[in-house]
């Protein structure tokens, strides 16, 4: 309890209770402890001063809350390290235990508030979500399993490599996170004669993704390509079905200076996402054709079908 006719300081320590006054002929004003100049805020703004309590980071992640020394933590609303109503600096043998008594308390009542928190959110678990690769496994050479039969039976063959330069062409990166894999082939039109020029490429990439879920984005970074427009091009976004968990084919439409065919598709089967490129370019003096959007896109589901069954072997 406090002294009679002194103002206790809500925010310093518990003061020693003071010894009687003797009596005066007139009332003096009570001894208060010179006001100490608290810390800024985060934010440049004067806070109350917290007793030996680190300054709190509005961005910091949550953390298990200690037992604080020599003082407590507020009731629900109140920032840690704010006296609690009733619990100023007393004296008296029993004010320092039962302050000591109430931070202990507080203490445990807010680590079980923080580990319902973490229970409902997963933070005890230990481990994160398990990856659904669906079955998929990691390649070092996606060129193997990346099927080109349909290609073959549109009338296209491999082309051979020349000098440093091989055909097909693969990469691979192995992470805990995210497993990558690319397979570049290059074709040319069976018909085509030396003297003509064309370009023709299939260019294959699988991702396993073991950390993040791509499933929300998906779609977006697909129909992205629908605010891609040009005064001679655009692109047109479809869903396509019996491929994985979700499909897209992406075709551009409008080129009026060549004769050839772009088209993206675009498959999710669990956290495992493929897609594969179709790029043709025939000069208009060739003696081949080159194939349409749409034949395109029945080339590469066919592919693409076919490849996905063997990257699960």
């Amino acid at each position: 309890m406090s002294t009679p006719g002194e103002t206790p300081n809500p925010y310093g320590p518990p003061q020693p209770p003071q010894p009687p006054q003797p009596p005066q002929a007139a009332p003096q004003p009570p001894q208060q402890s010179p006001p100490q100049s608290p810390p800024p805020g985060p934010y440049g703004q004067v806070l109350p001063p917290q007793a030996q309590q680190p300054q709190h980071n509005p961005y910091a992640q949550p953390t298990m809350p200690s037992v604080p020394v020599g003082g407590g933590y507020g009731p629900m609303g109140m920032a840690p390290g704010a006296p609690p109503t009733g619990f100023g600096g007393g004296s008296g043998g029993g004010g320092g235990g039962k302050g000591w008594l109430w931070g202990l308390g507080g203490a445990v009542v807010a680590s079980a508030v923080w580990a319902g928190v973490l229970f409902a959110t997963g933070g005890f678990d230990g481990d994160d979500a398990e990856a659904d690769l669906a079955g998929y496994r990691y390649t070092t050479n996606l060129c193997t399993p990346t099927d080109t039969q349909s290609f073959k039976d549109s009338g296209y063959q491999q082309k051979d490599g020349t000098g440093s330069t091989s055909n097909p062409q693969h990469s691979s990166s192995e992470n805990p996170a995210l497993d990558s894999m690319t397979c570049n082939i290059d074709f040319e039109p069976n018909a085509a004669s030396s003297s003509d020029y064309s370009s023709v490429w299939l260019y294959t990439t699988a991702s396993l993704h073991k950390k993040t879920d791509p499933a929300p984005e998906f779609e977006a970074q697909y129909r992205a390509y629908e605010d891609q427009k040009t005064s001679s091009y655009s692109y047109q976004v479809s869903p396509v079905s019996g491929l994985g968990d979700e499909a897209y084919v992406v075709k551009q439409e409008g080129r009026t200076s060549s004769t050839g065919a772009y088209v993206i598709l675009a498959v999710r089967d669990g956290w495992m996402t493929y897609q594969s490129t179709w790029s043709e370019y025939v000069s208009s003096s060739a003696s081949a054709t080159a194939k349409t959007p749409e034949e395109a896109t029945d080339m590469l589901k066919k592919s693409a079908k076919a490849t996905l069954e063997k990257m699960k072997r």
